[in-house]
């Protein structure tokens, strides 16, 4: 069986898995990432409320449309009755919750540490995860409309209940691997939500074509055996189901990329394509003029490099500006240092501060 290289980069890898303690309690059995807590830094505040998204009721899969969002305050913001805060929105990775992609990046210490410096923001880290492990960040019949969650169930229940810079101007989007990708396509797909964007070691950039190899194995798996079907199979039928919806085609409710004929299907092959950032630009050129910043990056040991860097190149084509870096590491070992010191910063200098 040959699972393509830009499925398999989807989760949070090596580094992550080294603290593997278990599946949290009501999750997938195959998603058994966890990070410890992290310590919360005096002045910082950590809610975790439950936002109900309108756009994932009645999804196929059965993901509840009820998602815990994690929200750090700044240390100002409960002494500061009046003023009001920028908002960066981070989208974690395939394969594990919210909850744990903010314990692993220390959300709380990088909120101080920039504090520290004078730049203060929320953020909030959103719960995507699926039956499947993960939403792609797409809108699908399916799993339920995630990309439409992200830019206005969220954005719209942080500023009715936290004291938000309530415009474009006061709000930031990034992502990390499958949310690297979910920044790109919630961009490209939603602009006047957002000011400005980042992308860290986005996943599934382009076109994914499929063998009948693989096709073959992807259709072998039973509804009831996906948890055992091995990582790199859970994660191309997660993309199957955001991708290739299909409410006619229980139990996975999506069409599997091999036809009847034996042959793949290169209308199914065609759905994926449409969600490739890299095929979505040339149509999405001018939500991305719309944006007062574009940034990514990506490992120099990260198997996505080649791609992402296609993605930053395909971007300029169109006299878009944007920066990249390529930078010594993996597709996990430097993100959560990154996040702090750069991308947070990053925000600081294009978002409305105040």
């Amino acid at each position: 069986m040959r699972i393509p290289a830009a499925t398999l980069a989807l989760v949070l890898a090596a580094p992550l898995a080294a603290q593997n303690a278990g599946p949290p309690p009501g999750r997938p059995a195959f998603v058994n990432i966890t990070a410890p807590a992290p310590t919360i830094p005096e002045g910082i505040t950590v809610e975790s409320p439950k936002v109900h998204g309108a756009s994932l009721e009645g999804n196929l899969e059965g993901n509840s449309p009820d998602r815990e969002v994690m929200v750090v305050l700044p240390p100002s913001y409960g002494k500061e009755p009046n003023r009001r805060y920028p908002v960066v929105y981070y989208l974690h990775g395939f394969a594990i919750d919210g909850r744990n992609f903010y314990n692993y990046m220390n959300v709380p210490k990088a909120v101080a540490d920039n504090a520290a410096q004078g730049n203060e923001f929320i953020v909030v880290v959103p719960d995507t995860l699926t039956r499947m492990g993960g939403s792609m960040y797409s809108d699908s019949v399916t799993t339920g409309n995630f990309r439409e969650f992200v830019a206005k169930d969220l954005v719209a229940y942080i500023d009715a209940h936290y004291r938000t810079i309530a415009s474009k101007d006061g709000r930031g989007l990034a992502g990390h691997s499958m949310g690297g990708y979910g920044t790109w396509v919630t961009a490209m797909s939603y602009p006047g939500v957002f000011d400005s964007i980042w992308a860290q070691s986005a996943c599934c950039v382009t076109p994914r074509g499929e063998t009948v190899e693989s096709a073959t194995a992807m259709g072998a798996v039973p509804i009831d055996g996906v948890d055992a079907s091995g990582f790199g199979m859970r994660a191309g039928l997660a993309s199957m189901t955001a991708w290739s919806p299909n409410p006619k085609n229980p139990p996975f409710y999506a069409d599997f990329p091999l036809g009847a004929d034996g042959k793949v299907d290169e209308l199914v092959i065609a759905k994926w394509s449409a969600n490739s950032p890299l095929a979505m630009v040339p149509g999405h050129v001018d939500a991305l003029r719309s944006y007062d910043a574009i940034a990514s990056d990506v490992g120099d040991k990260d198997g996505l490099n080649a791609q992402d860097k296609a993605l930053s190149e395909e971007i300029a084509a169109f006299g878009i500006a944007n920066a990249f870096e390529i930078y010594p590491g993996t597709h996990t070992d430097k993100i959560g240092e990154r996040f702090s010191s750069l991308v947070l910063p990053y925000f600081a200098k294009h978002l409305q501060m105040k």
